[in-house]
């Protein structure tokens, strides 16, 4: 296999895979599409893949003043708490009020890709994922200095992200559109998740196990999988 196709499908399948789990941005995706419609979700996916993919260009050549300046990855870790916690209230608001009501954070007169854009560059998570990842694919020679390499890594990651940002809002719609479930409790669930979402971040911050510290030990982001790649 070509090495640029080769690093194409691993930044895929990567990115695919970690956008998969509950998290702000995919569960804010959905609630789009389910709220304003299929359109709006995908411009604000389209906004979010892009600061992701900004991110990790980051991580491969601007990794060392990221290390040198952790007070920045703090602040935006508080901030990202401050958002979560602001979309989990909205979500509750919504569902104690009328039914027509809307998330007031994600149904604004934004234009939805740069909602997605600032919600996702706001998510310092992502630095040490793709940092860490980034580190073992050139580990294994998949991921090589150069123009095609990195490019090619960064439009896989942005098709992974995307398409695994269209499983939940095309299946959010759908789910929906099976259960008929009503607008007041589905935004009853997505307020709880925000709001553990919260949670896990601030706990741990508390605990240390923050972004910093999964810079300084990326084997814990991977799982031991760099030895199963070759």
């Amino acid at each position: 296999m070509h090495p640029v196709l080769k690093i194409i499908l691993w930044g895929f399948l990567i990115s695919f895979i970690g956008t998969l789990p509950l998290g702000t941005l995919n569960i804010a995706s959905m609630q789009i599409s389910i709220m304003d419609g299929i359109s709006p979700a995908l411009w604000f996916a389209a906004g979010a893949l892009t600061a992701e993919m900004i991110y990790v260009r980051i991580s491969l050549v601007a990794m060392e003043w990221v290390r040198k300046h952790e007070g920045f990855l703090k602040a935006l870790e508080w901030l990202t708490v401050i958002i979560v916690s602001a979309l989990a209230a909205s979500s509750f608001w919504a569902a104690t009020h009328a039914a027509e009501e809307k998330n007031i954070i994600l149904s604004n007169s934004m234009h939805r890709g740069l909602l997605g854009l600032l919600m996702s560059a706001v998510n310092p998570v992502q630095i040490p994922f793709w940092f860490g990842w980034s580190s073992v694919l050139f580990s294994k020679n998949i991921l090589r200095p150069g123009f095609w390499n990195y490019n090619g890594y960064m439009f896989g990651i942005g098709m992974g992200t995307f398409v695994g940002n269209c499983v939940f809002i095309f299946g959010g719609r759908l789910l929906v559109d099976y259960l008929n479930t009503s607008q007041r409790f589905l935004h009853l669930i997505i307020g709880i998740i925000f709001l553990i979402t919260a949670l896990i971040q601030l706990i741990k911050i508390i605990r240390k196990k923050d972004a910093i510290h999964q810079l300084e030990h990326p084997e814990e982001i991977t799982g031991g999988l760099e030895e199963k790649i070759h």
